[in-house]
């Protein structure tokens, strides 16, 4: 599998750690113990246990804080200990050094020592890139948590966008800047979509010139109110996980080099060289 081209699965995330979510949206919580839990204990034999006393039905085990290694083989033994409180080693987590190298031993151990139904779980600064890269080398790892590179922009610390003037008392207007041009008018944007279903090209156009396709600007606000209900969790969930999926699968990749098509409309190309003629 090369890792620069392999499509990346659609479903990573099916929780969140953020328990400020979990109440105001319902999205389920995850969660697993922290260095400092084991730290603070005299043993890490005695924190997996205490951490499985306390959780027992989400008992996932932090085993990268001294050896990796030989922490899955403490798992190992512990579990028929385990067992006998009503807790079962639902995953261990890694979160250091080579994931993969370290994936591939931990599975030997636990497959070794019967837990074949335990999963492995790994974090620790990951990406979109890191992640197809672990897939792409078959690490045996079930479960990612993605947590600073997925609410920080790692790869474009800022976004340089700004509201720009394209109409003014009911004339359209436009920047000419050099390289920072812009185009008049009220817009919108019309998809189109092969016989696959899947986005083939956008056309960029005023409001009022219809183009095939389907339009993709709509009101949601209106004079600082919304128009509608927020929609449920679940409704922006699936809307999102079948646009990604009607992405043309090029573009899927991480590796694409191959540019979406928007074409810009006539009509607001004609308005554009009229704004231009009446401010020369």
């Amino acid at each position: 599998m090369n890792p620069q081209t392999s499509p990346l699965p659609t479903d990573l995330y099916s929780g969140s750690a953020t328990v400020l979510v979990g109440a105001e949206f319902g999205i389920p919580l995850y969660g697993t113990m922290a260095h400092s839990y084991v730290q603070a204990h005299a043993s890490e034999k005695a924190a997996f246990e205490h951490f499985a006393r306390s959780h027992p039905a989400n008992t996932v085990l932090l085993i990268d804080t001294y050896n990796t290694e030989a922490a899955a083989e403490k798992v190992v033994k512990l579990a028929p200990r385990l067992r006998q409180l009503g807790a079962r080693v639902k995953a261990v987590r890694l979160d250091s050094g080579s994931l993969s190298y370290h994936a591939i031993k931990v599975r030997r151990i636990l497959d070794r020592g019967g837990l074949k139904e335990t999963d492995i779980f790994c974090s620790g600064n990951l990406d979109e890139y890191a992640i197809q890269q672990l897939l792409a080398e078959g690490a045996p790892i079930d479960g990612f948590g993605v947590g600073t590179r997925l609410d920080t922009s790692a790869d474009a610390p800022y976004l340089d966008c700004a509201y720009k003037l394209v109409e003014y008392a009911g004339k359209p207007r436009r920047k000419r800047s050099e390289g920072k041009a812009t185009w008049p008018g009220r817009k919108q944007v019309y998809r189109g979509y092969g016989t696959d279903g899947r986005m083939e090209r956008d056309i960029l156009t005023l409001e009022n010139d219809a183009q095939p396709g389907t339009p993709l600007i709509q009101p949601y606000m209106l004079a600082g109110k919304r128009l509608a209900a927020a929609e449920p969790l679940e409704e922006s969930r699936r809307r999102a996980a079948e646009e990604l999926a009607r992405l043309p699968e090029r573009l899927q990749r991480l590796g694409s080099q191959s540019p979406y098509p928007v074409a810009v409309a006539t009509a607001l190309g004609r308005m554009t060289k009229a704004v231009d003629r009446a401010h020369q």
